[in-house]
């Protein structure tokens, strides 16, 4: 018999949300596994960062410095990964945005802001990728949601109710590119020790009148059925997993990675 052949091509990857965090961890782990990879991110000096860190790898970096919540950005970002390498086999939408606001006070600028860039730009970007990965018949999107979109959160809502948008994208566009051999995928991740995780923290207990920062963060992380926040890497990891190693009959799910804090 022949010697199989190996596709050596390298996978083309795009992280949202990708100077810091979880996004700059996913980008490296993607690196580390020879995928070329493209950071999104508003944040110009971190994306830069993100890049450096990656070609680090040995692997090829493009940075896309941008708002995605102007019209045509998610797609042109798109464009430029597949100017840059011919194509895009991997989608990671985490770009996020979240503001502690209590129900009764909400404001349209809050509700608007988080919508258009967890939802709008999200569901852009897969359509975008989408197109391009149906011409290739291949290709995987990961959306990072949350545990939030199943819960009842009066002081995070317009956040849980962007991540309960997220869920019924991934779910949408799944069975919309299922003909075509496209996998799209969700991942819940639960506490970590993120930027966004620590201000969003700290504004939640001031929402709610604590005083001490680090009691009110023990008694959130003793909800958690593992007793543990998650490490970033670990996250980063399960990610990766679905971009890369995940059956290719696994369509249309949602991962937790909440340490058993989201159940279902």
């Amino acid at each position: 018999m022949p010697a199989e052949i190996l596709d050596t091509t390298p996978r083309r990857a795009l992280v949202t949300g990708a100077a810091g965090g979880l996004g700059r961890e996913v980008a490296i782990q993607l690196a580390a596994r020879g995928c070329a990879v493209a950071i999104a991110d508003i944040n110009a000096e971190g994306a830069a960062e993100t890049a450096r860190l990656v070609r680090e790898k040995g692997a090829e970096a493009e940075t896309i410095v941008g708002d995605f919540t102007r019209e045509g950005a998610p797609e042109a970002a798109v464009e430029k990964v597949v100017a840059r390498w011919g194509g895009i086999d991997i989608l990671v939408n985490n770009a996020g945005y979240g503001v502690i606001e209590p129900f009764l006070d909400a404001t349209y600028k809050s509700w608007t802001r988080t919508l258009a860039l967890n939802v709008t730009a999200l569901a852009m970007a897969c359509k975008a990728a989408g197109r391009v990965m149906r011409d290739q018949r291949s290709g995987r999107i990961i959306n990072i949601t949350s545990p939030g979109s199943r819960m009842a959160l009066p002081d995070y809502t317009a956040y849980t109710a962007s991540k309960a948008g997220v869920d019924s994208i991934t779910r949408a566009a799944a069975v919309a590119l299922a003909p075509y051999g496209v996998l799209v995928n969700s991942l819940a991740p639960g506490m970590m020790d993120t930027e966004m995780q620590r201000s969003t923290e700290a504004d939640l207990a001031r929402a709610n009148g604590r005083n001490d920062l680090q009691a009110f963060l023990d008694e959130r992380t003793r909800r958690i059925p593992l007793g543990r926040r998650a490490e970033i890497s670990e996250v980063a990891e399960a990610v990766i997993w679905l971009c890369l190693d995940s059956p290719k009959y696994m369509t249309a799910e949602r991962l937790n990675m909440s340490g058993g804090l989201d159940k279902d």
